[in-house]
């Protein structure tokens, strides 16, 4: 994914997919957790995000630019953001960030966006976007915002600024209380460390740099991302797979 903001500062692309199940009550006094009900367009993009474990982020001086490199990423293997490449790729899951407000909402699901993420907890568009068909991933930091996210409705959250919150650490001990949120890790990340990051909770990782390195952006390398690209995708997609097999192992 490529994210721009406004359709062109911040382009996203996500990858792949996610999750979703209900149980009935527990006979302990505990508090159950809440049944999540997603129209089929949002399981369809959790699930993307949920299986690539990647979501690309691009921020571009200019529209060219930004189209050339989302372009590069995704026949690397990621999904890009910008209003031109939902009709060239319209099989792909595109997204914007950073979106603040009701009006870069608008504007993100106007220009065909199937989902959108905030630094922080936008109130407005988690009631708005609540019962829609786009995905909205607000940015939490602590445990109580992202129970405070969850309660509200969301179905995936963002953890920022990661590194700055001890990166990988943070995300294997956050995860631990809240096992049934699926989280996005984001800020800081290198490919050499997204499938670590995966191991340890995160369903996806955001990359930006290290995808879009601006060395390549600056002298309009757009094989150089390609291969980034193509390194991240796989390196991303088989810790995922990992993932998923331990998972099985584990529930034999």
């Amino acid at each position: 994914m490529a994210t721009a903001k406004s359709l062109i500062r911040s382009p996203f692309a996500s990858l792949s997919s996610s999750f979703m199940f209900k149980s009935s009550p527990p006979p302990l006094p505990c508090r159950p957790h809440r049944l999540r009900v997603c129209c089929s367009s949002i399981q369809k993009t959790l699930t993307e995000v949920d299986s690539s474990g990647v979501i690309a982020c691009l921020r571009a001086n200019s529209a060219e630019l930004a189209f050339e490199a989302a372009c590069a990423a995704l026949e690397g293997g990621i999904s890009v953001v910008l209003q031109q490449l939902v009709h060239i790729y319209p099989t792909r899951v595109l997204g914007v960030g950073t979106v603040l407000n009701i009006e870069d909402a608008e504007r993100a699901v106007t220009a065909g966006a199937k989902f959108f993420m905030s630094p922080v907890i936008v109130k407005d568009i988690m009631d708005d976007f609540r019962y829609g068909d786009v995905l909205y991933i607000p940015g939490v930091m602590t445990p109580t915002e992202i129970l405070s996210a969850y309660d509200a409705g969301a179905k995936i959250v963002k953890i920022y600024p990661v590194s700055a919150l001890g990166g990988i650490h943070y995300i294997s001990a956050i995860k631990k209380p809240f096992p049934h949120i699926s989280m996005v890790a984001s800020q800081g990340i290198t490919i050499g460390s997204a499938g670590e990051y995966i191991a340890k909770g995160a369903s996806s990782v955001v990359l930006s740099d290290a995808i879009f390195d601006k060395e390549a952006m600056g002298q309009k390398n757009f094989n150089r991302i390609h291969q980034l690209a193509n390194m991240a995708a796989l390196q991303c997609k088989e810790a995922v797979d990992r993932k998923k097999n331990l998972m099985l192992i584990n529930n034999l």
